[in-house]
């Protein structure tokens, strides 16, 4: 049996959702401390800060862990990624997020070599901050923020994580560089995931989250077609290898041959695709919602 740790805060109702959806759903308690999943698989389950859960991970608390690729390496932990989720506390599909440097909007400076030496700089990233400016050979002061990074116009710059930026704006802060690109990750302890039997687990925990990251934004159309009007139907159809198509049973018996046609599209396409299939012929057409893809 696997141990997890899940994200609190701004990924954890997103991190709740995906679970349930892959039939692993987290109860919770009221105070939250020991929640479980009933699954023979998991032993236990913990709800912790995101920046903690790569140590914990990495030191054998847990097996497994959820967690953004910004902290793996701002705690500069050696774990295995075995999943790329990418989702976000919006449930974007991509679901990626920047840790961006940035500068008052009047500033003068433009780029990250007109960083001036010793500049003030205000982060809840430090170690990844120290780094990229000992690259750069630029000497800069860190102070570390513990919350709310934006509302430190007293500072020179900030490193802050952002989705869109729109937040920094608001604050009068405009971003001159990305410094990492983010995502959230799947990670395991390396000694568990070179143990046969937890390895399967974790694996198989994979599958059913990873085909729920899958299948969003996605939905199966099925529709019968004329013999007549297949190949149109089908070369407007996209798919994610071929459309299925089978005979309808006992069609030679018909005025004409029907097929059923099934394929999986993307919900975004589909409000133009459906009268699209229907003017060229398609039939019945039923649009399904998807829960996993497995690939």
């Amino acid at each position: 049996m696997i141990s997890i740790a899940i994200p609190k805060g701004s990924l954890e109702a997103q991190t709740l959702q995906l679970f349930k959806q892959a039939d692993l759903e987290i109860k919770v308690t009221s105070r939250e401390y020991n929640p479980r999943i009933d699954d023979p698989r998991i032993e236990k389950v913990k709800i912790l800060r995101p920046q903690e859960i790569p140590e914990y991970v990495e030191k054998g608390y847990f097996d497994m862990g959820i967690t953004g690729k910004d902290w793996i390496v701002e705690r500069g932990a050696d774990v295995v990624e075995i999943a790329d989720l990418s989702y976000s506390k919006t449930a974007e599909k991509n679901g990626k997020v920047r840790i961006v440097l940035a500068v008052q909007a009047d500033s003068d400076i433009r780029a990250v070599t007109d960083i001036k030496p010793n500049s003030r700089i205000s982060t809840e990233y430090p170690n990844l901050t120290r780094a990229f400016f000992d690259e750069l050979g630029i000497p800069v002061q860190i102070f570390f923020s513990y919350g709310a990074t934006e509302a430190k116009d007293m500072m020179d710059a900030i490193v802050e994580l952002t989705e869109t930026g729109e937040t920094l704006r608001k604050n009068n802060w405009r971003i001159i560089h990305t410094i990492l690109e983010s995502s959230t990750k799947l990670i395991a302890n390396k000694d568990s995931w070179r143990e046969p039997g937890k390895r399967r687990e974790m694996e198989e925990i994979r599958t059913l989250l990873s085909g729920v990251i899958e299948a969003r934004g996605r939905v199966l159309l099925s529709m019968n077609v004329a013999e007549d009007k297949l190949r149109a139907v089908v070369s407007a159809l996209p798919a994610m290898k071929k459309p299925t198509i089978a005979q309808l049973y006992d069609s030679d018996s018909m005025e004409r041959r029907y097929y059923a046609v099934e394929t999986v599209v993307s919900k975004k396409d589909v409000n133009i695709l459906i009268p699209r299939l229907k003017a060229l012929g398609a039939e019945d057409i039923i649009e399904i919602d998807i829960t996993k893809i497995v690939k």
